[in-house]
């Protein structure tokens, strides 16, 4: 039997809120199918499955709060049929979290090993009294909370599966008993849900950096990036195109970013169980920033293979998507370097932060035209700035200082891009 966990949703995402299954028990689920949609405090995440076989159980219900690693559903495999799973003991209590389930990585190849996949639980009225029935099934993230805020779990009324107490039951339950002991104000405005989700999207953002800083050993190069060649070449390529397929220099960059990867594949993975696992292709995390505040980095795979104009078209679905709210689980997991452009905002050098457990991101300021030595003779250029953030366990500087003019010499030459 095949388990279908919550998959690693990036960094800053520790649960995520079950909104809708796309599949249903008896269905064949195929690999790369998306089976449930989960939003967390960015997006809804539609969460594909990596694995392939027939739904046996939905284990959570539309609207269950579950931690990453939870089981959700179960996959019977070719063959298997439910029976034989239970005489094999493999059947699962809902929202279960396996025994050293951590939030796992998804690398180049680390997608096979992603658990895949998924009897639905009807939905419940919510309880309005204490679940009074034998020993409930609290998820881990919820009697943690519970621990942490000094609350009874026992006293809280679980809206999960048969009554199981989730996060959220316990969140609210916090909310419920703060309130009933703070002074009462007729006046006190109650925040709106758009806030709730603006706070709670930058206490996830807050928690991942302050991670990254403080496990990090961070080191920063930045190379100046004469950008007339890439420029020129730009303005003959678009010329012939329509306005909507024209090609944006944030597309050259992040190709050039992983070609020059090819030679320094050092950058390119992740730091995990103290060492680096590096990825043979390079799925390029693009900063995104949101609307109403935040920022994402969802992937687009396989950069390095794919030809401008697909990778023009894949960044504006993205962007389109992510400003939506609708990403896939794969987008989300498997960026294995994040590149940022803040050029538009007028900034000139970026100092990014590592999004852990990735090992490096590269930054790209804005083009400005500066004074440049050419041929002994000084001229005005149209340059960027590209700077490097780097994980110290992983590179040095010397080995960071290749990559950029790598980078560098890379945006001389867009013809070859």
């Amino acid at each position: 039997m095949i388990e279908f966990k919550l998959p690693f949703l990036g960094a800053d995402v520790d649960e995520g809120k079950l909104l809708q299954w796309q599949v249903k028990p008896g269905d064949a689920v195929k690999r790369g199918q998306v089976v449930a949609v989960v939003d967390t405090s960015k997006a809804a995440v539609d969460v594909e499955s990596w694995q392939e076989g027939t739904v046996a159980e939905l284990l959570a219900a539309p609207g269950d709060t579950l931690p990453v690693g939870a089981v959700l559903a179960t996959l019977l495999e070719e063959g298997e049929t439910m029976e034989m799973a239970r005489r094999s003991g493999k059947t699962h209590e809902a929202g279960a979290v396996a025994p050293g389930t951590t939030a796992s990585t998804a690398p180049d190849g680390a997608r096979e090993s992603q658990p895949g996949g998924v009897n639905v639980l009807p939905a419940r009225p919510v309880p309005t009294t204490p679940y009074a029935g034998a020993r409930r099934r609290t998820s881990p993230a919820a009697r943690k909370y519970a621990e942490d805020h000094d609350i009874d779990i026992g006293a809280v009324a679980g809206t999960g599966p048969e009554g199981a107490v989730t996060l959220q039951d316990v969140q609210r339950a916090a909310a419920l008993s703060a309130f009933s002991s703070a002074p009462s104000s007729a006046s006190s405005p109650q925040p709106s849900p758009v806030l709730d989700r603006q706070a709670e999207m930058r206490r996830s953002i807050a928690a991942a950096m302050s991670r990254s800083k403080k496990e990090i050993p961070h080191y920063y190069l930045s190379e100046p990036v004469p950008m007339r060649r890439a420029q020129e070449w730009l303005l003959a390529a678009n010329a012939t195109r329509s306005l909507t397929s024209r090609i944006l220099m944030a597309t050259l960059q992040i190709k050039a970013v992983a070609l020059a990867l090819a030679r320094y594949p050092e950058l390119n993975g992740f730091y995990v169980d103290g060492g680096h696992r590096p990825s043979g292709a390079v799925h390029v995390g693009v900063a995104i920033a949101l609307r109403q505040g935040g920022l994402v980095a969802p992937a687009i795979h396989d950069v390095a293979s794919k030809p401008l104009d697909r990778l023009m078209e894949e960044l504006t679905d993205l962007v389109k998507r992510t400003r939506a709210g609708s990403l896939r689980s794969s987008e989300m997991s498997d960026p294995t370097i994040t590149v940022t452009n803040l050029g538009e905002q007028g900034v000139e050098t970026v100092h990014g932060v590592i999004y852990p457990p990735q090992v490096a991101l590269v930054g790209f300021g804005r083009i400005a035209q500066r004074p440049w030595a050419r041929d002994d003779a000084l001229c005005v250029m149209p340059v960027t700035t590209a700077t490097l953030a780097a994980d110290h366990r992983v590179s040095d500087g010397h080995y960071g200082a290749l990559f950029l003019a790598e980078l560098r010499d890379r945006l001389q030459q867009p013809e070859q891009l």
